[in-house]
Order: structure tokens, then sequence, then C-alpha cells
């Protein structure tokens, strides 16, 4: 015997819990304009990532992935040049003679010294703007 019922009135039950989901279900797609106003709040001083996403609906993980596209896409003269802290040493007094200026210009021929956590690295006049810049960038990844 069977233990369907498979009458047309069913019996009376007691309530059961039911849950409602509201807001959107499954992927989310965000347009480019959406990604790059989220990107570009994410990037304003003292915002803080977690607060910037929820705002925009989304997760930090997804900001954070949206900001490092961003930075692929970007061209290098897009982005802002950081400054770096400069070291003036004071010109050679008029009391030194001549041969003592040419000792001291011969033992420092580099017109740039970088000095980047104890370590320097040396700017000689005439090197290519291209090669000062890979230098640069790649203090700044060592950092």
């Amino acid at each position: 015997m069977s233990r369907l019922d498979l009458t047309l009135e069913p019996k009376a039950t007691t309530s059961r819990r039911v849950e409602v989901i509201t807001g959107v279900g499954g992927r989310r797609r965000w347009s480019d304009d959406e990604k790059a106003r989220a990107v570009e709040a994410s990037l304003e001083p003292g915002a803080v990532v977690s607060q910037v996403a929820r705002q925009h609906g989304a997760t930090p993980q997804q900001l954070f992935t949206w900001r490092r596209e961003a930075r692929g896409r970007a061209q290098p003269g897009m982005l802002p040049e950081a400054f770096v802290p400069v070291v003036v040493e004071p010109a050679a007094t008029p009391s030194h003679s001549t041969e003592q200026a040419c000792k001291a210009e011969m033992a420092r021929p580099h017109s740039i010294e970088l000095d980047v956590a104890g370590t320097s690295v040396f700017i000689w006049r005439g090197a290519e703007p291209a090669m000062v810049s890979a230098i640069i960038g790649a203090l700044k990844a060592f950092k």
C-alpha cells in the first residue's frame, strides 16, 4: 500500500517557517563606470576599502581586484609621480682651491644619489630618462 495521499484537499497542518530572500540573486554585473566610481572613491585619502565596497554593493575582494585591473590598464604617463625626498649638499666654499674642487668632482661624478633603506644608487649626468624611471620604479618595488 502506498503512503502517498492522493486526495484533492490536503490535511490542515501547522504553519512552517518561510524565509524570504531579498536582494539580487546570482551573480551581479557592474558596468565599467560603476567600477571606476568605486575605485576612485576607494583611492580618496582616508577612504576605507570595506566601507566603499559596501556602499557600492561589492565585497572588498572585488574592489581590490578592480583596483589591480585599473592599475594594469593605466598607461605610465597617467599615474601621478611620487615625490622623493632630496638632500642638497652645500656648494664648495670659495676657499677651496681649483685642484680640490676637481678632485671632489672626480670622486663624486654623479648628479643624483638615491638612498633607500640603506642602499645608495648613483645616477650620472647624461643618464637616459627611461633608465632613471626604471631605477626609481625598481626602488619603489624594493620597499
